[in-house]
């Protein structure tokens, strides 16, 4: 149990370690945690669109693919071509005492290789929670959040991802919470 206890401590640190990229586009902020929820909402929507897939396991790479960066902080692009990091090791120092760290470290493990077409579906979801984000920053004035875009457009590769992710860059992203202009926009009264 003290293995579980540190683990899901640790966990915490997702809520509190920073996306990195942000700072180069120049507005908005996310941490791991919250790219990890959507990623997983995002996971659970493809794979309704693709009932062949395995959803547990779509869902498992979702939750756990950025885990280590608990431990190694999240890289950016730019960082990435500068600092090596070793998340092999963070992913064995982190699972070696835990009862289930096999089966993180599969998940991981199977992210990471892109060869099933459940990882493929987990990593666009992981590049749609981004388009999502930057989405919703162009449609708020980031001037450079399309180029963003473009280029995790490029990193899809199912057609589920690809289709899904047309439709949300021609979505206004406050189209949910507009869509009804009736009266409780001005009386607080609904229909």
């Amino acid at each position: 149990m003290n293995s579980i206890a540190d683990f899901l401590f640790e966990m915490g640190m997702l809520c509190k370690t920073p996306r990195s990229g942000y700072q180069f586009l120049g507005s908005g902020r996310e941490s791991v945690a919250e790219h990890v929820l959507r990623t997983v909402y995002t996971g659970y929507a493809l794979c309704k669109l693709n009932p062949s897939l395995n959803e547990l396991r779509v869902l498992k790479m979702c939750v756990l693919h950025d885990l280590p960066e608990a431990r190694t902080g999240d890289m950016n692009y730019v960082n990435k071509k500068y600092v090596q990091v070793d998340e092999a090791k963070a992913v064995r120092e982190l699972t070696e005492s835990l009862s289930f760290g096999n089966d993180i470290r599969q998940a991981i493990d199977e992210f990471n290789a892109k060869e099933t077409m459940e990882s493929r579906i987990a990593r666009d979801a992981d590049q749609i929670a981004l388009i999502l984000q930057l989405k919703e920053y162009g449609d708020l004035g980031n001037k450079y959040s399309e180029e963003w875009i473009q280029y995790a457009l490029q990193r899809l590769c199912t057609e589920e991802g690809k289709k899904l992710a047309a439709r949300i860059i021609q979505t206004d992203s406050s189209h949910w919470w507009f869509k009804e202009k009736n009266d409780w926009w001005i009386n607080g009264n609904s229909r």
